[in-house]
C-alpha cells in the first residue's frame, strides 16, 4: 500500500539518555558526551531514530542539570561544545536525531538573569522572575514545593520572596514578561540552528501562573497548600505555546513533546492538534499515578490493571485522528517498569518483554529509557546517604521530622525514588560505565543484567525491543490503526486490537504470575489462522476455543487481507 505522507516523528522511536549515568569516557565517574558517542553504534543496532538528552547545559547540579546556569554552554563535566557538535554529526551519520531538554519554567539561582534580578528591585531583570512581598514576614501564600517545603524563599537583599515550584535553587521564570519570552525563543533558535531534532519541554504546562497566586487547599497529611490548580495548564499557556511555535518552531522540521503533569485528554486534544500549532505530543502522567495514593507518589498502592487499561484506552481514543500520543513506561523521574508493573525476580525477562510488547503496539511515539531494553531493575541502597536525588532526600528529611518510621519511608523510596532510574547503565559483567568511582552506586545486579550479555543472547530483551522498532517501521497499522480494548474488566489480561481497512492485529498480554484461560469467542476471534508477529514464549497451538495465557506472556497475531499490487 502507499503510505500517507506524515511527520517523520510519527513512525520514530525515541531513546532517552540521562547523560550523567550513560557512559563515562574519562574515568571521572560521570557520564559524558564522548561516552554517548562511543555507544552510538549500540543505539543504531537497537534501531532508534531519536536520542533525547536530559539536560547537558552548564549547571551547579542542585537537581542534576534541571537547574540551568547558562543555556548556551555545555556543562564541563559532560564535555565541550565541540563534543556536542560531534555528537550531532556522528548521530546524523547513523540516521539518528538529537532532541534536547528545554527547561524554561525555571533556571538555576546562579543564572545571570537571577543574580541580577535579586540584586535590586530596579534591575532590568527583576521581572524575569516571580517576586512578591511577604505577609508579615511569612510567604505570600501557602503553596508547597514539589521537592518539599515552601514554594517561596525569602531574599534578604530586597526583603521579598521569589517563587520556586521545585528546589529553592530553581526560581520560576515570569512568562508574563515579554523580554523574558524573547530571550527563551533566542535560546531555542541557537540550538535548532546547530541542527538538533527538537525539544522535550520540561513541565512546560507550569509556565503560566494565575496572577492572584491564591492559597491552595491543604490535603490530608500534607504540610503545605496545593497550588497546582493555579499553575497547571494556566490561563495563558496556549498563548505562550502558540507564540513559541509562531516565532520559533514552525521554521524547523522538529519533534516537540511537552512534559505536562495534570493535563487531561481534553487538554491534550488542544495541545497536540496540529491546527493549534503548539506541540506534537505531550507526556501524560495519569497512567504513572495509578499506583500512588491521591496526594503523593510515595503512598504506594498495588496496580489495578483494569484502571490502567481504561486509562490507556481513554488516551488512545481521545487523540486518534486529533493529535498524537507519546508512549512510555520509564524515564529519569520514574522507577524501573519491570520492578513496578512486572516481576524483577522470577519473571524478569518475560515480564520486561511483555511490557514492551504491550506499550509498543499502541498508537503513538514510543520512548525507551536507557537500560529499559536490558530489563534494568530498581535498586535498594543500604543507607539514605547513598541516594543523590534532591526530591528523595528532601522528602526523607521532612517525613522524619513528622515522626514517620525510617523503614516506611525507605519502602516508598525503594518503590518510587527517582534514583531507581539514575543508577549507571550496565554495560558489562563488572559494570563498564566508568574506570573510576561512579557518581552514584551501580545496581548490585550488573553481573546478571548487562548489555554484553544481552547482545550475545538472541532471545534477550534487547532483541525484543529491536524487533518492535522494526515492526513499527514496516507495518502502517501500528502507526495509523484504530484501537479497540477487549476484556476491559479482566483483572490479569490486557488484550486489544488494532484495525485498518486492510488488516487487524490482536495483542494479548498477561500482567500476572498466573496462567489465565482466555476464550477466543469472548474476544471475537473465530479465525485463528493469524500470523504471530512477535511473542515472548514459544508459540501456542491456536486450535480449540480456549487458550492458556502463561505468566507474563505476550503475543501479537496479524490477520491480514491479501492486497493486490
Amino acid at each position: 500500500m502507499v503510505r500517507v505522507k506524515e511527520p517523520w516523528w510519527k513512525r520514530s522511536v525515541v531513546y532517552q539518555i540521562y547523560p550523567r549515568s550513560f557512559m563515562d569516557s574519562n574515568g571521572d565517574g560521570i557520564g559524558d558526551l564522548q561516552g554517548i558517542i562511543s555507544k552510538l553504534d549500540y543505539l543504531k543496532k537497537l534501531g532508534v531514530d531519536v536520542i533525547w538528552l536530559s539536560p547537558i547545559y552548564d549547571s551547579p547540579n542542585d537537581d542534576n542539570g534541571y537547574d540551568i546556569r547558562d543555556y548556551r554552554a555545555i556543562m564541563n563535566k559532560f564535555g565541550t561544545m565541540d563534543d556536542f557538535e560531534q555528537l550531532i554529526d556522528e548521530a546524523k551519520q547513523r540516521g539518528i536525531r538529537i532532541v534536547m531538554d528545554l527547561v524554561v519554567n525555571h533556571t538555576s539561582d546562579e543564572h545571570h538573569w537571577f543574580v541580577h534580578s535579586r540584586s535590586s528591585k530596579d534591575s532590568k531583570y527583576r521581572d524575569y522572575y516571580i517576586w512578591r512581598n511577604g505577609d508579615n514576614g511569612k510567604p505570600p501564600n501557602n503553596w508547597g514545593s514539589v521537592f518539599s517545603g515552601s514554594a517561596w524563599e525569602k531574599d534578604e537583599a530586597t526583603d521579598s520572596f521569589y517563587l520556586h515550584l521545585f528546589s529553592k535553587k530553581q526560581p520560576d521564570l515570569n512568562w508574563e514578561h515579554e523580554p523574558l519570552r524573547n530571550e527563551i525563543f533566542d535560546v531555542m533558535k541557537y540550538w535548532l540552528d546547530k541542527g538538533i531534532g527538537g525539544f522535550r519541554m520540561d513541565v512546560i504546562n507550569f509556565i503560566s501562573k494565575e496572577d492572584r497566586l491564591p492559597d491552595g487547599e491543604i490535603h490530608s497529611g500534607q504540610l503545605y497548600g496545593d497550588g497546582s490548580p493555579y499553575f497547571i495548564n494556566g490561563p495563558k499557556i496556549h498563548t505562550y505555546l502558540h507564540e513559541m511555535n509562531e516565532k520559533v518552531l514552525q521554521h524547523y522540521d522538529v519533534l516537540t513533546v511537552g512534559e505536562m503533569p495534570g493535563a487531561s485528554t481534553e487538554d491534550a486534544q488542544i495541545y497536540t492538534n496540529p491546527s493549534n500549532q503548539e506541540v506534537n505530543m505531550i507526556f501524560t502522567f495519569e497512567h504513572m499515578n495509578l499506583d500512588s495514593g491521591p496526594y503523593e507518589k510515595w503512598d504506594v498502592q498495588p496496580l489495578d490493571l483494569v484502571k490502567l487499561k481504561r486509562n490507556l484506552e481513554k488516551w488512545q481514543h481521545a487523540l486518534h485522528h486529533v493529535g498524537w500520543n507519546s508512549l512510555y513506561w520509564n524515564n529519569h523521574d520514574q522507577p524501573r517498569i519491570v520492578s513496578r508493573f512486572g516481576d524483577d525476580e522470577v519473571y524478569r525477562e518475560l515480564s520486561a518483554k511483555m511490557l514492551a510488547i504491550c506499550l509498543h503496539l499502541l498508537q503513538g511515539t514510543p520512548y525507551i529509557y536507557q537500560g529499559e531494553e536490558l530489563g534494568m531493575t530498581n535498586v535498594k541502597f543500604d543507607s539514605i546517604h547513598e541516594y543523590r536525588d534532591i526530591e528523595t532526600l528532601n522528602m526523607y528529611k521532612e517525613k522524619c521530622q513528622q515522626g514517620i518510621a525510617h523503614d516506611k519511608i525507605m519502602s516508598g523510596i525503594y518503590a518510587k525514588g527517582r534514583d531507581n532510574a539514575r543508577t549507571p547503565m550496565q554495560w558489562t559483567l563488572d559494570g563498564g560505565f566508568t574506570t573510576g568511582t561512579p557518581w552514584i552506586q551501580m545496581n548490585h545486579n550488573t553481573a546478571r543484567i548487562n548489555a554484553d550479555q544481552a547482545l550475545a543472547d538472541p532471545s534477550s530483551i534487547f532483541y525484543t525491543y529491536q524487533k518492535l522498532i522494526r515492526l513499527r517501521k514496516e507495518f502502517d497499522i501500528i502507526t495509523y490503526g484504530s484501537f479497540q480494548l477487549l476484556l476491559p474488566d479482566h483483572p490479569h489480561l490486557f488484550v486489544y486490537k488494532r484495525h485498518t481497512e486492510e488488516e487487524e492485529w490482536l495483542i494479548v498480554t498477561n500482567f500476572s504470575k498466573q496462567t489465565v484461560k482466555m476464550n477466543w469467542n469472548e474476544i471475537g476471534v473465530q479465525n485463528k489462522n493469524g500470523k504471530i508477529m512477535i511473542a515472548n514464549y514459544e508459540p501456542h497451538q491456536l486450535d480449540g476455543d480456549i487458550i492458556e495465557v502463561r505468566p507474563y506472556e505476550a503475543f501479537v497475531l496479524s490477520f491480514r487481507k491479501e492486497i493486490a499490487d
